[in-house]
């Protein structure tokens, strides 16, 4: 049976391998291990050997890390808008950026940071008063076109022009698309970067009107230590995604580490951390 996500999991590491994002040099570090930590290295390699990575030179930083968000929005797309049976709706999955039209106040929930942005442009008080944390800025975004009354009522009839005036998914009211899912894209987790991951949860979570998108961090870090560091505790973060959770789990047990063992079987028997297989169908929930 090749089912879909199967299928698309495989597209998404052969993506990683074709695009330079996930290699191993010629001194035989991976491109996600952290040089300066021999089980790091050790794990990476592990991961590394399973995905049957060649040997080449690394993707510049910055350069790897936007390729990582393109390649898990564009396994996104090949999945999440084909469960129509589990989710169904007009889904949009887009990559934000700097030259990106769209940003977070294009969404119902967070219009009206729009309006905030422009108060403390104008008042250097107001700025100074209310700081800038107010405004986020997620790597992928998922997000749901709103119906026509064509749509809502096609089974049965359900709104008329008396009712429903303020709902945010019906198009009549005139309101904007409505952000489902935040994703965030770290390809690995140095020093504090892994927290603005956090940062981003708290900002969507404090400044939204209405109903919460899903809040996820997806990511290639090998070391179950730094994982811990983003994906334990509650309160922010749904969950975070390993982008080959399997092969880590093969690769930590290989390296013989029996504390990272038993933190990354903590992790996922904690269901704080998830093989990004199982992102689509969270997605649906």
């Amino acid at each position: 049976m090749n089912a879909l996500i199967s299928k698309a999991r495989k597209n998404y590491h052969q993506e990683l391998l074709s695009n330079g994002v996930l290699t191993v040099d010629t001194r035989g570090i991976p491109s996600n291990a952290d040089s300066s930590s021999k089980l790091s290295i050790s794990i990476a390699r592990g991961i590394a050997d399973q995905l049957m990575v060649e040997v080449r030179e690394k993707t510049v930083g910055q350069t790897s890390g936007a390729k990582f968000e393109q390649i898990n929005m564009q396994f996104l797309s090949e999945t999440f808008p084909k469960l129509q049976n589990l989710r169904p709706g007009k889904w949009h999955i887009v990559k934000l950026g700097n030259r990106n039209a769209m940003k977070t106040s294009s969404f119902s929930q967070y219009e009206h940071l729009e309006y905030l942005s422009l108060l403390t442009h104008n008042d250097a008080r107001l700025a100074a008063s209310m700081g800038n944390d107010y405004m986020v800025a997620p790597d992928v975004v998922i997000y749901r076109e709103t119906e026509t009354d064509e749509v809502i009522n096609e089974h049965t009839a359900i709104v008329d022009d008396n009712i429903c005036r303020l709902a945010d998914l019906r198009k009549s009211n005139g309101g904007m698309p409505i952000l489902h899912a935040s994703i965030s894209a770290k390809w690995t987790m140095r020093s504090d970067r892994a927290q603005n991951s956090r940062t981003e949860a708290l900002g969507l979570i404090r400044n939204r009107k209405g109903h919460l998108p899903h809040i996820v961090v997806v990511t290639g870090e090998p070391m179950p230590a730094r994982l811990a560091s983003l994906a334990l505790g509650t309160g922010d973060i749904d969950c975070v995604y390993h982008f080959a959770l399997y092969e880590l789990v093969q690769a930590v047990k290989e390296a013989q580490a029996e504390d990272s063992i038993e933190l990354l079987d903590m992790l996922i028997q904690g269901k704080r951390l998830k093989d990004i297989s199982d992102l689509p169908l969270d997605l649906t929930v």
